[in-house]
């Protein structure tokens, strides 16, 4: 009876998801009417309606809609349960769902990797570059198990402990470098020819926002929605960007520049969900994490 309730949970959120029971059914690999049965039985084992059948698509009725909010999370619970039950305490095998933002792709992801596999090789990772937004919807669902982000205000449920402190300069070649000002003054850019990161990027937006306090308006040449991009294009031309200076530490042909005044700093944090079942793996990697980070000298969190 606890299988076919489970059951009963999952074809109700399908058929809500989908809004028809034909798509539900062909992504369930089940029958329609065998579909449609199910649910008429959950119905009536509860003794209320919980879909609205009369429209062009089918809808949560009000009972149906509290309803589905208590099924996601019973299955969300019970899936981190199976997680806890097949967690292996020594390590030896094991698997962690990190989401993060894309700068940290370009700095961090490679030596935290690179850590987790010298220390923990039976660990499998998952890794899922996007939006902070979409980072923490990730995790109240039950869908990453940690999350790399800036501070900042988070959505409820969502807990973040402070890493490092972030800072920004203007990048170029090294040689250029030493041809430029140590700290430059911010309205010097307005002289220069930019290569900064898309719109798509929360780092751009710290960086227009930046600028435009200080009323200096550069010429942006390139757009890139990659930080890779940029490193490829500053050592090439006389080109400069504004990154975050760690991602100069794997490049000795690009060197930060201060501006003055200086960019604002953020600070880099780790998230999980309030109260979610922390496994082996993500306590490990939370541990080499705060190694990783005091061991490459990141500047404290402020």
């Amino acid at each position: 009876m606890a299988t076919l309730e489970l059951r009963h949970l999952r074809y109700l959120l399908a058929v809500a998801e989908h809004g028809t029971f034909t798509r539900a059914a062909e992504e369930l690999h089940i029958s329609q009417p065998t579909l449609s049965q199910q649910v008429k039985q959950l119905e009536r084992t509860l003794g209320v309606q919980l879909l609205d059948r009369t429209g062009r698509t089918v809808r949560l009725t009000d009972a149906g809609a509290v309803y589905a909010d208590h099924a996601r999370r019973a299955l969300r619970d019970l899936a981190a349960a199976e997680r806890a039950v097949h967690d292996v305490q020594d390590l030896s095998r094991g698997h962690l769902r990190l989401g993060l933002t894309p700068t940290f792709t370009a700095y961090l992801l490679g030596p935290l990797t690179a850590e987790l596999h010298t220390r923990h090789p039976g660990i499998t990772l998952t890794v899922q570059e996007t939006s902070q937004d979409r980072i923490e919807t990730a995790l109240l669902a039950g869908d990453l198990d940690l999350g790399i982000a800036f501070g900042g205000p988070h959505l409820p449920g969502v807990a973040a402990t402070a890493l490092f402190t972030e800072t920004l300069s203007l990048v170029t070649g090294t040689a250029r470098a030493r041809e430029l000002p140590d700290p430059l003054p911010v309205r010097s850019l307005q002289d220069e020819q930019l290569a900064l990161l898309s719109a798509d990027f929360a780092t751009r937006s710290h960086i227009d926002t930046y600028l435009a306090r200080h009323r200096t308006a550069p010429r942006t040449t390139i757009e890139a929605n990659s930080v890779q991009a940029l490193t490829e294009i500053v050592r090439r031309t006389p080109l400069a960007t504004v990154l975050p200076d760690a991602v100069t530490h794997d490049h000795p042909h690009l060197t930060p520049v201060p501006l003055d005044p200086p960019l604002p700093t953020r600070t880099v944090t780790l998230l999980h969900r309030e109260g979610a079942y922390a496994s082996a793996a993500a306590r490990a990697f939370t541990r080499l994490t705060h190694d990783l980070v005091r061991a490459r000298g990141y500047a404290p969190p402020e």
